[in-house]
């Protein structure tokens, strides 16, 4: 029985020399990010800012969006930020964080119920109080940090120098390009952000340690190859491996898109996107820059073995 190749193998793309495209890409978005950053902010859920949400279904036909609207600014708690979404009838309350601790938070759940509930199901509610809001933002914020800086660590042990600057620079890559896009969607930056962010920090590692590794293995066996044909015979070794896990990984996450309902909606896109990304990234950012680094220092002294007969001319 024949496997499945989604790419051929002994394939012979010519990938570092994308660089002269990919570079002045990423840094033109990570440009973007850091002015939106500045200019806009990430749009911050309940879980960072505080207040009430509110996820109700209508029992009979389509939900009455103007009219629901009007009801909840009428409740007295400020401006609602009324949104339908689903195919079912679903519509979502945004409440801002209300004065007075977290009686008053429970307040809006109780007048939403009493001037709802007779023709909505109440499917979700969440009411977060502004000092579990502030903790939450300091361990989400302290969690993200120390996860990076341990991925940093063990990249620098794991590697040479050389190759840990490299796996090092394509993983804070892929955070900045994450943000992004969090920034220009404005999707809702909570608590399971953090865990897609740090979901696509540990994918992006995987993807680089891949690559690497049959880098340093290749640095080992053929001393004398140009460094740019070797950097293309590594990922062009690697491309079949690469394109089945992303490829995978990626129908996984449309059926969550699809069919995971709301609730993790907003994960799954963000790992639909950290996925291409990471997979960009090790192929066109982490592995060129290698050429800029003193690449060979770092390896072992072995002797030389022959680069074998059409070994240059695969790697393009």
């Amino acid at each position: 029985m024949r496997l499945l190749r989604i790419v051929p193998d002994n394939t012979t793309f010519k990938i570092v020399r994308f660089r002269w495209f990919s570079y002045p890409f990423s840094a033109a978005y990570s440009i973007l990010v850091i002015t939106l950053f500045l200019t806009i902010g990430l749009n911050f859920g309940i879980d960072f800012k505080g207040g009430t949400l509110i996820e109700m279904q209508a029992k009979a036909g389509r939900p009455d969006i103007a009219s629901v609207r009007q009801t909840a600014h009428g409740l007295g708690f400020g401006e609602a930020e009324v949104q339908e979404f689903g195919s079912g009838g679903e519509i979502s309350m945004r409440f801002a964080l209300q004065p007075g601790g977290e009686v008053a938070q429970q307040q809006v759940v109780v007048k939403a119920r009493e001037a709802f509930a007779s023709a909505y199901d109440f499917r979700r509610v969440e009411t977060v109080g502004p000092r579990v809001s502030g903790e939450l933002v300091q361990a989400g914020a302290l969690g993200v940090v120390l996860a990076i800086v341990g991925v940093l660590i063990y990249l620098w042990f794991r590697f040479e120098m050389p190759l840990a600057i490299g796996a090092i620079l394509g993983t804070l890559h892929d955070i900045v390009l994450t943000m992004g896009f969090f920034l220009i969607t404005q999707l809702e930056f909570n608590l399971t952000s953090i865990a897609a962010i740090l979901t696509i920090v540990g994918y992006s590692l995987n993807e680089t340690v891949v690559v690497f590794d049959r880098t340093r293995e290749l640095l080992r066996r053929y001393k004398a190859m140009p460094v740019a044909d070797l950097l293309d015979l590594s990922v062009n070794s690697t491309l079949s491996r690469t394109a089945i896990t992303s490829t995978t990984t990626v129908l996984a996450l449309i059926a969550l898109v699809l069919f995971g309902g709301s609730a993790i909606e907003g994960f799954a896109l963000v790992m639909l996107f950290g996925v291409v990304v990471c997979t960009y990234s090790a192929m066109f950012i982490s592995t060129p820059v290698l050429l800029y680094l003193d690449v060979r220092s770092g390896r072992l002294d072995q002797a030389d073995e022959k680069v074998p007969a059409g070994a240059k001319a695969k790697a393009g």
